[in-house]
């Protein structure tokens, strides 16, 4: 058994409330995440290309951004074409951590509701295919081209 640490962050100052009536604080309480030095490393060493204004764009969408950035990193270490179980141990619904839906059928409506947000600011290079069961994915970068 071999077991190590990895830690994301080195701190957090999170400011935030339960109750929706709190005012918004005034301008010295920021958020402010400060990243490990190693996962730092390993974020520039192994970095990604991919659209910030995109991002930004589906920031109000967590599970849109979610499938945004894993497909920015699959079709950018992709050499070609593959195939992605939507389901199943290895599936898509689980490396997106939305592996508890009681019905396939409601992640696929989804899933495909992400796709098209996603679409709007990228020419994607993904698609489910028409039985359902499998999201096809090539090669490529997730940055806007302008005019596309």
């Amino acid at each position: 058994m071999h077991q190590a640490r990895f830690n994301f962050m080195r701190e957090a100052h999170i400011w935030y409330s339960r109750d929706p009536n709190q005012e918004v604080l005034p301008g010295g309480f920021k958020n402010e995440i400060v990243l490990s030095d190693e996962f730092f490393r390993e974020v520039m060493t192994h970095s990604i290309p991919t659209d910030r204004e995109a991002a930004k764009a589906l920031s109000s969408s967590p599970a849109a951004l979610d499938l945004f950035m894993w497909l920015s990193y699959r079709c950018f270490t992709e050499k070609g074409r593959e195939r992605i179980a939507i389901f199943g141990d290895f599936g898509l619904a689980g490396q997106l951590g939305s592996a508890d839906y009681a019905r396939p059928r409601k992640f696929r409506e989804r899933l495909g509701r992400w796709l098209d947000l996603v679409r709007l600011l990228w020419r994607l290079p993904a698609q489910i295919t028409s039985d359902g069961d499998h999201m096809l994915i090539r090669a490529a970068v997730a940055l806007a081209s302008k005019g596309a």
